[in-house]
Order: C-alpha cells, then structure tokens, then sequence
C-alpha cells in the first residue's frame, strides 16, 4: 500500500499543538487538522448536522427536517455558534470544583453521601471507589434558587416528592468570594442557556410531528438537572467493568437516556453511540452541545426519532463533561403517546412524577427515602 504524508502538515500541525491548550484553541486546531487531513468519508457521524442556536431558540423552521432526520437516524445531532456560551469557563470552574477539598466538597453532599445535609437531589456526590458500573464524581444543578417548598410528613409520597423536584440549589462556600460568585454566574447562566435550546429542541420535534400539545408537557421542567462530571482514571479494573457487549472496559455502561440531553464534553473524547449495531467514537461537543432524547421522548412520538444508545469508554485521561437533563413537568402526561397510544411508562404511571418515584431509587439506590417512594404507614 502506498500512503502518501504531508510532511508539512504534519510538522505544522505537531507544531501548533504544542502552544494551543484552551477550548477555542483547540477547535482552531481540529479545524486546521480536518483542512490538512480530510476526515473519513465513510465515517457515519461525518452526517450529523451542527444546528445553529439562534436559527434554533429562534423557531426558524428551515431546520425541522434537518433535525428530524438527524433524530431518526443517528438520535443525535449538534447545536453550535451558541451566543454568551463560554465552554472554556465552564471547563474552568468545573476543574476549579473538584480540585476543592474534600470536606468543603462533602458539605454540599446529598444526604444519601452525609446523612447531616438536607438536600436530597441536588448536590455533590463523590466517586464510589467500589463501583464497576460507573466511575465519576459529579455535582448537581438544577434551575431553582428560592427556598425548597415545605412539605408535611402526613403528605403523600408523591407531594413530598414534589417538592423536591423544586429543590433549591447548593453553592460552594469555600473562603473565595470572587470564585464562589463567578462559579454561581458561571452555572446559573450554563443552565438558562440549556434550557432554551432544549425548549427549540421540543418546539421543532413538535412542528415535524404537528403535535403542539407536545410542547406543553414541558412547561415547568421541575426535575430537570445540569450536571458537571468527572471521570478519574480508573486505578483498580475487575470484569464488571467491561461491556456485556464487546468487552470494552467502560466508566459509563451502555445505557439510554429518558427524557431531553443536552451534553457538553469538551473537546474529550470517550464517548460513544450505537450505530447499525456497533458503537462508534462520538466527536467532542467542544465549543457547543450534542443534543439526544431518552426513551420516554421516544415513546411520546410514537417511535418517530429514537433514543441511541451510548456509553463512556474508559481513557487514559482525566475526563470532564456535563449532562443536562431537560425533563417534563412533574404533571406532564407520560401516559399516552402523541397518537394516544399507551406508552411503557405509562403502563405503570400516570405523569412524570410518578415515574420519577420509581426511576431513582432503580438508578441511584438509597438517594430517596422510604417515605418519598412509598406511602405506607401515612
């Protein structure tokens, strides 16, 4: 086989990696990388579009079909050229975050990890050492700042649930003013920049689909969580760590999601998506999102876009990302499909709440307590 190499270009491009380290940095080098090295042409996910945010928070229909197909095809695609998003920011205070000591990080705990602290959903969780299954530490954070709504004993299990799916947020308190206020802006405003594009996201699967009901099962979004997510580099490895599917060695299993993603990942590598049954390497999110809907949004649809299934592979790098996960109203209707087909959660639960109750505790075990999942003795 003859391969004919661009001397040059290798020389430039080894050259600029050595002096580009930052976000946007990087980008201008991955661009310079595809101009000297053309990508595979026959690699799948070359075909999945980069949408433009303003086209998107914007309802500019132009981009319906583009998404749809996307969804129906790979079940992801990218919003990109998003106004007042600074990934390199984020990526910063994310870093700053897990690097704080461990008892300050500890204060914020759910109480699942500090029996102590009060807030139950949102918060830090730290790496759980013995675990195969997944291998990240991770803090939670949702769009409520004004107090947690109170709730009696004697309630329901589905009211006192309720209300903590309205879970007022924690914040480092860590001696630093200028870096606990910066870490504030910084998240709160990754939040609301994530929240309109899923909102454009639900508003154009509703256009294609022409069900605008669709939209309002989303109006309140209670539950929805932003979560920043480190990776260690696993130190220990044992069998339960390998994919039941090709043997990979994995710090994220092979899963889908539930509701509405909206994932950053920087310019990290490790994800991958399944495709005509193989899983292939998903490009980093870098200075915008990739977009993907869960089984629940699935079923809603009647089918018509798909939820992909995707995992973490294991690196030899310290990984960084962060989910958003858009959810539907505590109230919404996940019962009926958009043609009023039962769907699979509705078999068991009438509205997204109720599904809720017994969705955490099958994911994260002991995170709710008894009287929030069940309404004996009440």
């Amino acid at each position: 086989m003859n391969v004919k190499i661009n001397t040059s270009a290798v020389c430039i491009t080894l050259a600029l990696s050595l002096y580009l380290s930052t976000i946007s940095e990087i980008q201008i080098l991955t661009d310079i990388k595809y101009i000297l090295f053309p990508k595979d042409a026959h690699h799948p996910f070359n075909r999945v579009p980069s949408i433009s945010y303003s086209k998107l928070i914007n309802d500019d229909n132009s981009i319906d079909t583009e998404i749809f197909d996307s969804m129906r095809e790979f079940g992801f695609f990218y919003v990109t050229n998003v106004s007042n998003y600074d990934a390199a920011s984020e990526l910063k205070y994310l870093k700053s975050f897990f690097a704080l000591p461990t008892s300050t990080k500890m204060a914020l705990a759910v109480k699942k990890h500090d029996s102590r602290n009060k807030n139950i959903y949102r918060g830090y969780g730290p790496v759980v050492e013995n675990s195969g299954t997944q291998h990240k530490e991770m803090f939670n954070i949702g769009p409520h700042e004004v107090p947690t709504p109170s709730y009696k004993q004697t309630d329901s299990s589905l009211d006192k649930l309720r209300a903590i799916s309205r879970e007022q947020n924690v914040w480092p308190e860590t001696g630093d003013v200028q870096f606990d206020e910066e870490f504030k802006k910084v998240f709160r405003l990754g939040v609301q920049i994530r929240i309109a594009i899923a909102q454009g996201v639900i508003r154009s699967i509703a256009r294609s689909l022409k069900a605008e009901e669709f939209v309002s099962r989303f109006t309140e979004h209670e539950f929805s969580t932003l979560g920043l997510r480190r990776y260690p580099v696993r130190t220990r490895r044992s069998q339960n760590m390998n994919s039941e599917y090709d043997n990979v060695t994995l710090s994220e299993l092979e899963h889908e999601d539930s509701t509405v993603t909206i994932l950053t990942t920087f310019n990290c590598t490790g994800l991958q998506a399944l495709y005509k049954k193989k899983y292939i390497d998903v490009p980093p999110s870098n200075e915008g999102f990739i977009i993907n809907i869960g089984t629940i949004i699935e079923d809603i649809t009647d089918m018509k876009i798909k939820a992909v299934r995707h995992r973490v592979k294991q690196v030899d790098f310290e990984r960084h990302s962060i989910p958003f996960f858009f959810n539907p109203s505590f109230d919404a209707n996940i019962r009926t499909s958009i043609s009023g087909r039962l769907t699979a959660a509705g078999e068991r639960s009438r509205i997204f709440g109720e599904w809720m109750r017994d969705y955490l505790p099958s994911v994260e075990p002991n995170l709710l307590e008894k009287s929030l999942t069940t309404d004996d003795g009440v």
